[in-house]
């Protein structure tokens, strides 16, 4: 039997002008030259080392970017890691256009994926996406265990409806990855988690909107065969560190979890994502 074709498109915003919480915090001084520092540190050379290669990436930039901000990315646009498309504004629906432009819509599946501009992907982890789209053509679809590092900590999370989202689909009504927010997109097709290995890095920093230490403390050095090089310079933990927190500190940070988790699900219930996103902008705000 014929393996089935996938048009697969890596999705990433990089400094779209996008209203909410994250325009107050992308305003601000340095945000800009911090963010390609670590899109140029862990989320370019993530992409570029994928085993299976058969797969397109959109870089949404904002039409007024400066041109050092050009300049920097030129190498990786002219090398074909990535193709840029300036925007002032992009929905659900200029993706499925920009994907079909990109790809031809010459497969039977189509697959998007978002990745942000400061996360990593495993090696392995367009070539595991793929295999899942093929065995369902028609869900969302994540893979659900990653590594959070914070400093020289590193944590294992699961997370079953985490932030690297794809929506595999056939070409006749696509809605792709960003149809809504990747914790409701339950609402728009099945869902399907395979958990397996861990196979995607989030790094907590300053300019985090969102991100948050979660998960439980483990070594580095049992992953760092996943992530190229990115591990390789965070240490062991301290003797002692990683029982410490799997025994105090990641119940506690699980506690707080829940309780915020379902806050804010109540909170969307009474004010929608537009209110949530209101609150989020006047606290950043202050």
């Amino acid at each position: 039997m014929p393996t089935a074709a996938v048009d697969h498109v890596i999705l990433t915003r990089f400094n779209l002008p996008t209203p909410g919480p994250e325009s107050l915090v992308r305003a601000r001084e340095g945000w800009l030259r911090e963010r390609i520092d670590l899109f140029e540190r862990y989320t370019v050379p993530s992409v570029s080392r994928q085993t299976e290669k058969g797969f397109r990436w959109i870089v949404y930039l904002d039409p007024q970017s400066p041109s050092w901000l050009l300049e920097r990315l030129a190498p990786h646009v002219e090398a074909g890691l990535f193709t840029a498309l300036y925007r002032e504004s992009v929905s659900w629906q200029d993706v499925a256009v920009d994907a079909r432009s990109l790809t031809g819509a010459s497969g039977s599946i189509l697959l998007t994926t978002n990745l942000d501009n400061d996360d990593a992907i495993a090696d392995d982890f367009v070539e595991r996406l793929q295999a899942l789209a093929r065995r369902h053509p028609r869900a969302a679809l994540f893979l659900g265990r990653g590594i959070i590092a914070h400093g020289d900590e590193v944590y294992l999370r699961r997370d079953d409806e985490n932030a690297f989202c794809s929506v595999a689909e056939p070409w006749d009504a696509p809605v792709t990855a960003w149809r809504d927010w990747h914790t409701l997109l339950h609402d728009h097709l099945p869902v399907v988690t395979d958990g397996g290995r861990p196979a995607w890095l989030q790094v907590v920093h300053g300019g985090n909107v969102s991100n948050r230490v979660r998960g439980v403390r483990v070594s580095p050095f049992a992953y760092r065969a996943l992530f190229g090089d990115l591990l390789d310079e965070l240490p062991a933990p301290p003797r002692g560190t990683v029982a410490f927190d799997r025994l105090v500190r990641s119940p506690a940070r699980f506690s707080r979890e829940t309780v915020r988790g379902l806050g804010k699900r109540a909170f969307v219930a009474v004010a929608g994502k537009d209110g949530l996103d209101r609150l989020k902008a006047r606290m950043a705000g202050q």
